[in-house]
């Protein structure tokens, strides 16, 4: 289980991955109904270390407070793409892979994984601009520019600046289940989830959601996620034909709409079988797969489990923030 987390910099730290990592992990939200995380910032000189953008952050700790985390994450960092780390924090993130631990790069922190070996073998991914120097100086990884992250065998990577959140935020969910991703994604105002297979960027502006005809649509579509929905349907609603409807909505919210809705259906599912008992088949006909073999189909290919293994896991839904604090009044 994810308790331990430590978050390694060195001189060149990029501020906003620096904080997207703070704040996912090093804030208390455990009134909230947020797992505890153990967390802390370690480089390999404790001390003033000079940030990409000229103003110092104090580090305390050094790399020995690392040696038991459970994850270590290591963020964006102009160093890692021009130099080389120092070679003792590479070798701690040897250790940590070679242990079991997690390890997670957010934007160019995928250079210092790649440099540690850690990325050989590994599909990855890294901010857009510096995927293709990326595959060439790490011949030995398969770099993936057109998404915003990518899990493989314990080792994330995360795409570029904002794709360093859903990064983060996969592994909560990963470890500790949605409803515990779902809490901290709210007190930070940001999506619980995207996909990581959604592009990184798309050949029109994104909006910060659907347009008025798409987003009556989509609301619609988790309205009535048991039904069937095919996209002749949908373009009716949105009073388009298919063609334009398909293409409007993969411009606006970077997926085709089967694949949004597949995604959307696995996460009512994930829902109730965090906080219900119904057998699996009836949770497969409320969140629109029809039968649990559909249903366990999409849960072996997306999330790498199966409904009864997930149930297993996070069955027991974390408490309220109410329900916490009747519990912290006696």
């Amino acid at each position: 289980m994810l308790r331990k987390v430590a978050l390694l910099v060195a001189p060149g730290v990029a501020p906003f991955e620096f904080g997207v990592v703070c704040e996912v992990f090093g804030i208390d939200r455990t009134r909230e109904g947020a797992p505890p995380f153990d967390f802390t910032v370690v480089t390999a000189h404790p001390g003033p270390i000079r940030t990409s953008l000229g103003f110092d952050i104090t580090v305390e700790h050094g790399l020995e407070a690392a040696e038991d985390a459970d994850l270590i994450a290591v963020v964006a960092n102009m160093t890692s793409v021009a130099n080389s780390i120092d070679e003792a924090s590479l070798d701690l993130l040897r250790r940590a892979e070679a242990r079991g631990a997690w390890v997670l790069s957010l934007c160019t922190g995928a250079f210092v994984l790649a440099e540690a070996g850690l990325l050989d073998g590994r599909r990855s991914t890294t901010h857009w601009d510096h995927s293709a120097r990326l595959a060439t100086q790490f011949p030995l990884t398969e770099v993936d520019p057109n998404v915003l992250y990518i899990e493989d065998r314990g080792v994330i990577t995360g795409a570029g600046t904002a794709a360093g959140i859903d990064a983060c935020l996969h592994l909560v969910r990963r470890e500790h289940g949605q409803a515990a991703a779902n809490v901290i994604a709210r007190r930070m105002v940001v999506p619980p989830h995207r996909d990581g297979g959604q592009a990184q960027y798309i050949p029109y502006p994104v909006p910060t959601r659907a347009s008025d005809s798409l987003a009556a649509v989509t609301d619609w579509m988790l309205e009535n996620l048991a039904e069937e929905l095919p996209v002749e349907l949908l373009a009716q609603k949105a009073h388009m034909s298919e063609r334009t409807f398909a293409r409007r909505f993969r411009a606006e919210l970077g997926a085709t709409p089967a694949a949004w809705l597949n995604r959307q259906r696995l996460l009512r599912a994930q829902h109730l079988l965090e906080h219900g008992d119904d057998g699996l088949e009836r949770v497969a006909q409320e969140s629109g797969f029809g039968s649990a073999s559909v249903m366990r189909h999409h849960f072996v290919k997306v999330l790498h489990t199966t409904p009864n293994d997930y149930r297993r896991t996070f069955g027991r839904s974390l408490p309220s923030a109410e329900e916490r604090m009747r519990e912290l009044a006696g």
